[in-house]
């Protein structure tokens, strides 16, 4: 069966992204990264990266600081993400490596909440321009944007967002790219396969065509470009 969007390694999944790329990358909370891929992409002398990406940090507790699962980590400590957009960037006082980069100014952050966050993607992968919003009318999300009254109610303009990559995690997938999500790794990652113009899914498993129930394929073939086994080599 055609084979020509799997991968032999997530080290050749990523081995084009350039620098100045932006990357959609699904996940939150330690649960549904796609940390081959972001292994990978670590490994590689790319720099000046733009990440979406939530982590949802975990707040202190007792008076000590709970570590932070790795998330962007890798990336982070290389200094090769330079902006960050993220509803949850970090909670502060958690060891972070995402506040410590944000600190010393190798870390240019814009907080979206996460409605307006996964609207924004949304609105990308339907290939609309943007959305009026009415959540972040009267709050500092909307200082400069452009208002519009609809339906009697303010509404804030949010641009949509698109990106060259979107980094995965899923169960699993076919040949075709048809791909099979569990649990949080559905939250964010069939919008952000649909916003990018190249998605890579590390996935669990992969089969050939027909495998799979139809009726639990989120993700059809035509959004997903690229298929790495997590844990290859």
């Amino acid at each position: 069966m055609p084979r020509e969007k799997v991968f032999a390694s997530c080290a050749a999944a990523v081995a084009d992204i350039p620098d100045g790329a932006t990357i959609l990358v699904s996940g939150a909370a330690g649960y549904g990264d796609p940390s081959g891929l972001i292994d990978a992409l670590a490994q590689t002398s790319t720099r000046n990266l733009t990440c979406i990406y939530s982590p949802l940090g975990w707040p202190p507790s007792e008076g000590r600081s709970r570590p932070s699962p790795p998330g962007i980590d890798p990336l982070l400590v290389n200094r090769q993400v330079s902006r960050l957009v993220s509803a949850f960037p970090f909670v502060s006082g958690a060891s972070s490596t995402t506040e410590e980069c944000w600190r010393t100014g190798a870390l240019e952050i814009e907080v979206v909440p996460q409605g307006i966050l996964a609207e924004r993607l949304r609105a990308g992968g339907a290939g609309l321009g943007g959305i009026f919003l009415p959540p972040a009318n009267g709050t500092r999300f909307a200082h400069g944007k452009e208002t519009r009254v609809i339906d009697g109610r303010e509404t804030v303009f949010e641009p949509a967002i698109k990106a060259g990559f979107a980094f995965v995690r899923a169960a699993a997938a076919d040949t075709f790219g048809n791909v099979v999500y569990r649990g949080i790794g559905r939250n964010l990652g069939p919008t952000m396969a649909m916003a990018s113009t190249i998605c890579i899914a590390e996935v669990d498993q992969i089969s050939d065509p027909g495998s799979l129930d139809p009726e639990v394929i989120v993700s059809s073939g035509i959004f997903v470009n690229r298929i790495v086994q997590t844990l290859a080599a």
